[in-house]
């Protein structure tokens, strides 16, 4: 009988404490990006401190180590968006991503 090993080495994971102010980029989960930085830093404990959408950019603080405490601070914090808006389009899947549908006039807004 022959046994079969894995040549996939363990990720040696280490103590990273600190928090990482992350520019999203378009198209990535906040936590898809914050496995991506876990993965680079080989940390063993990680958080964010709110979701952007996959298709909102921006910065998105990361915790990790004994920062993760804070996270919840940061949560249950009041945060400011900005956003850019195109008023009067439809599209297939109700955002950015799909085909556009419908266009109608936008009344001025005052």
């Amino acid at each position: 009988m022959t046994q079969t090993s894995s040549h996939r080495q363990k990720i040696q994971r280490r103590p990273v404490h600190g928090v990482l102010l992350l520019d999203k980029p378009l198209g990535l989960s906040s936590n898809q990006a914050l496995q991506k930085a876990k993965w680079l830093l080989r940390a063993d404990k990680a958080g964010h401190t709110g979701t952007l959408d996959p298709l909102a950019t921006g910065v998105l603080p990361l915790c990790f180590g004994a920062a993760t405490k804070f996270s919840q601070i940061q949560l249950d914090a009041d945060k400011t968006y900005e956003a850019t808006l195109l008023l009067g389009q439809k599209t297939t899947t109700g955002d950015a991503e799909g085909d556009v549908i419908e266009t109608r006039p936008v009344p001025a807004i005052t």
